[in-house]
């Protein structure tokens, strides 16, 4: 226990001396080729903006909305610079657009397109590979209907590997209900909003987004409602294809006008934190307590702002292992402070730096994502403006610390990785990254995870845990890259093969004791289990009896571990979920 608190204490005190660093960015657009000024957007709501590498070449592109009968616009990042393009089969939209997510819904390896449009229907574009596009909606199942559709946030809802996507509608006439389109994993969808127990009444949603936020193995879905009467709601995942409405017990029913949900675990705790912006009574800091609850701390942790706020996003700016925020808001004659940049002090405060580029920050802004402009490393933002403003790309010149990018590719999990934690350990404490599709207001960041190294020059540990279960851990990995990990990649070619002689029953549980059918393993060798919780701590450790083997997790709390049995020459992990 001293040496743990030791460690943290030097942890805290690096983090502090490299917090000193200088943050600087630089608004770029014009410069690096983006000139994005289409028309303003009807009805004062903006549009959504995506940093998201869609032609597959490991440089960030940006695909920003536009308002009616204008193209989207899509600018493939060229090394550094940006290039607009055309995508074969992508139609002009009749009506503005919205979120835009980039996705493989199909797990073939490369990146399809999800649009949603205000008052018009959605479209799903699936890729033929060849930089050309299939408009499929139809086929696909998804309502043409118009819906006034906000928000698409994709997630595995039932981890069978194929990613679903929730809809969210902000209807004036409040008659259409949120959508959750489950993923048949034969490129269709069906609509499972009243099996799953979505609500069918209607809640002015703007987004949503798929995140596990006690722990459970289990997506669950928050979203933002706008108006102070359509309060936000968290749908816990009960893990057999339904969801129950843990609002009011997780205290995020927020009765605001809230625009954005964005998620990150801020503290390192390995709990999801949520940042939800509203307008002139302040935005929505809510720190996972990690028992089922949450409690807003923005007033107190200096990120209330007061002002007419709508994307969000988190990043380690200078690389300097803590999370800073920035936020994008509306200039008025009422709005000092129309956007922000918080910076984290090394202990979960934030304040506004005197000079980090962002002086002229002051135009009507909506969606924001976070990319890497020329692979540095260091994350750059952009901003989607409303016109006569062209929209933003900060770009970061800091450079004095080191970093680590991982990007996911998932084999038994879907193929973006989406819902797996990743963890960074330097000096026996874990960075933690959670990878979602569709965060912030209408907005898609990089599906390269960051993180920020200060002055360390080596990863002791690299963890992946998967939404599968699976767990992938790398030692001693070398900083300053960019790393794709897939699925299964840390394990020898007979660890999935010892998975799957072994069955787990009842899991999940809800005693804590899991029976294991061990019979068709090799009785000639000896096998160990170790259990551990979702940080990595040990928890058991014993043999394999072979003869009604029982793992027992009494008393410990509701959530997800991972059993892992070894042979001196095979290794395979489970996961068991504790109800």
């Amino acid at each position: 226990m001293i040496k743990k608190q030791l460690l943290t204490t030097i942890f805290l005190l690096l983090s502090i001396l490299n917090s000193q660093a200088q943050i600087s960015f630089t608004e770029s657009a014009a410069s690096l080729g983006v000139v994005a000024n289409y028309g303003t957007i009807p009805g004062g709501f903006g549009g959504g903006i995506s940093f998201c590498d869609f032609d597959g070449d490991g440089w960030d592109d940006l695909t920003i909305s536009t308002a009616t009968s204008i193209p989207l616009r899509f600018y493939k990042n060229n090394s550094g610079t940006f290039s607009e393009v055309t995508l074969g089969g992508i139609t002009v939209p009749s009506r503005e657009t919205r979120q835009i997510i980039w996705v493989d819904y199909d797990n073939d390896g490369d990146k399809d397109l999800f649009i949603s449009t205000k008052d018009d229907s959605n479209k799903l574009y699936q890729n033929n590979g060849s930089f050309s596009f299939t408009d499929v909606t139809v086929s696909a199942g998804f309502d043409i209907a118009v819906r006034f559709t906000y928000g698409c946030s994709w997630g595995d809802y039932n981890n069978d590997g194929f990613l679903d996507v929730f809809l969210t509608f902000r209807d004036p006439d409040e008659t259409n209900p949120n959508k959750l389109y489950k993923n048949n994993g034969d490129g269709t969808f069906s609509d499972v909003s009243i099996s799953a127990g979505i609500s069918n009444g209607s809640f002015l949603s703007f987004c949503a987004a798929f995140f596990d936020y006690d722990n459970d193995g289990w997506q669950d879905i928050y979203i933002a409602n706008d108006k102070t009467d359509k309060k936000n709601i968290m749908y816990h995942n009960n893990g057999n294809g339904t969801f129950t409405d843990t609002s009011i017990s997780t205290n995020t029913d927020l009765g605001i006008d809230a625009m954005s949900t964005t998620i990150c675990d801020y503290d390192n705790d390995g709990f999801l934190d949520i940042y939800v912006t509203n307008t002139f009574m302040g935005n929505k800091f809510l720190k996972n307590n990690g028992d089922g609850t949450f409690s807003d701390i923005a007033e107190s942790n200096g990120t209330l702002m007061e002002t007419f706020a709508w994307g969000s996003v988190f990043l380690d700016a200078d690389n300097d292992m803590d999370t800073d925020l920035y936020v994008s808001g509306m200039l008025t004659s009422s709005n000092p402070l129309p956007s922000a940049f918080y910076e984290n002090d090394g202990n979960g405060m934030f304040a506004i730096p005197t000079s980090a580029g962002f002086q002229n920050d002051d135009a009507v802004s909506f969606s924001n994502a976070i990319g890497d402009i020329d692979n540095d490393g260091y994350p750059d933002i952009t901003v989607l403006n409303f016109s006569p403003r062209n929209n933003f790309l900060f770009k970061n010149n800091s450079s004095a610390n080191n970093y680590l990018k991982v990007k996911l590719e998932g084999t038994t999990s879907n193929k973006d990785g989406i819902g797996s934690w990743i963890q960074a350990y330097v000096n026996g404490v874990p960075q933690n990254r959670y990878t979602l599709a569709g965060e912030g207001y209408a907005a898609q960041n990089s599906n390269y995870e960051f993180f920020g190294l200060g002055s360390e020059t080596i990863v002791e540990m690299l963890k992946v845990t998967w939404l599968s279960g699976t767990v992938d851990i790398f030692h001693n990995v070398a900083v300053n890259q960019s790393l794709t990990i897939i699925e299964g990649s840390s394990l020898g070619v007979n660890e999935f093969n010892i998975a799957n002689l072994i069955d787990v029953y009842p899991n999940p549980s809800n005693n804590g004791l899991f029976m294991l059918n061990t019979s068709q393993l090799d009785r000639s060798k000896e096998y160990e289990i170790l259990v551990f919780d979702p940080l990595g701590k040990l928890l058991l450790e014993r043999k394999v009896n072979f003869v009604d083997d029982l793992v027992n997790l009494e008393g410990y709390s509701k959530g997800i571990y991972f059993m892992q049995i070894n042979s001196k020459e095979k290794s395979a992990t489970k996961k068991l979920i504790l109800n």
